[in-house]
């Protein structure tokens, strides 16, 4: 495709880690770069409703991949819930409604998994949205996350015919991997495991404490992968995506297709590591939602599937952690 005749798109979020993956995977299918729209967090306030419209009316893009959004672990949604909720309310309304003032069509918004009810049966499947209580320590975050959703549902129902208006939400399930957070008390679980272990071999630690008792089984996902299924997603013919899907269930969710504990997963990341010591738990803190596995039946038979294992995944983002030392000084 020539240059010319490629879309305009805007990566919202490209230093974060799953929008880095995005405009890598873009550009590795030949989108040149000169067609991606990019603005760092100090070129352009999200939260700014003024500032986004200006820029739309400015880029105009053709394409949005929303994937701008304050994360963190346990510990930082306990702890700023007010920020988490506030932030992500504002930078998706603030985008997806610039974005159909300025014409955009297509747009793709990345949700969490936690938008499921804490208790919902496993795999979670896309139905089982709004069906019950939410784990309580991220409710927040997953609040906003929902509202993203049904934005999307909602500018499809009222724009979709007459301004055609097409946009989707894909919830994928943990990511990790390269441009990871590493923050000692703000990342989640993976990368904190990852530095934990990392810095606990190069102390000469005899063992590493983790929160909870090891029990809670969760779902992991490379994010170079989560990247290629985004792009599927907003590549597939529109009469496919709605039979796909439902105008008031019109999220995807985007998964590995299978779970471990956090007890596995940890000592998948000390062999990884090389950290020869014990593991030991401190049972007074919260393991958070017992399980979260996503069921991604629908998306797989859509003709995508994930290229990177649990163990080839961790290696890489091992291996990105040492070649980045400027993650491990925060």
């Amino acid at each position: 495709m020539s240059k010319a005749a490629q879309p305009k798109i805007y990566v919202a979020g490209h230093r974060g880690m799953v929008g880095s993956a995005l405009v890598r995977n873009l550009l590795a299918q030949g989108v040149v770069s000169e067609n991606l729209i990019t603005r760092s967090r100090q070129e352009l306030d999200l939260t700014n409703q003024r500032a986004v419209q200006e820029f739309f009316a400015l880029e105009r893009p053709d394409q949005v991949y929303l994937a701008a959004a304050k994360v963190g672990g346990i510990h930082a949604n306990n702890t700023f819930p007010a920020d988490f909720i506030y932030e992500n309310l504002m930078v998706q309304a603030n985008v997806i409604e610039a974005a159909f003032r300025s014409g955009v069509r297509k747009l793709l918004f990345l949700g969490s998994s936690c938008i499921y009810p804490r208790m919902a049966e496993q795999p979670m499947n896309e139905s089982v949205l709004l069906t019950g209580t939410l784990e309580p320590t991220n409710e927040p975050y997953a609040i906003a996350k929902i509202a993203g959703i049904k934005l999307c549902e909602s500018y499809n129902r009222q724009y979709g015919a007459s301004h055609g208006v097409d946009y989707r939400s894909v919830m994928p399930t943990n990511l990790y991997g390269p441009g990871d957070n590493y923050h000692p008390e703000n990342s989640h679980v993976l990368p904190a495991l990852i530095r934990r272990f990392h810095e606990a071999k190069v102390s000469g630690a005899t063992k590493v404490t983790l929160w909870g008792t090891g029990k809670a089984r969760r779902e992991f996902l490379y994010v170079d992968d989560m990247a290629s299924a985004s792009v599927h997603v907003m590549n597939l013919q529109q009469d496919i995506y709605a039979a796909h899907t439902l105008p008031m269930q019109g999220h995807i969710n985007v998964g590995s297709g299978s779970d471990v504990t956090i007890t596995e997963v940890a000592e998948m990341i000390r062999n990884v590591v090389g950290f020869q010591g014990a593991i030991d738990y401190d049972t007074s803190k919260p393991d958070g939602a017992p399980r979260k596995w996503m069921d991604s039946k629908k998306l797989q038979s859509l003709g995508w599937k994930p290229q990177y294992s649990l163990i080839d995944g961790l290696q890489k983002a091992y291996a990105d952690f040492l070649q980045n030392p400027s993650v491990r000084n925060v």
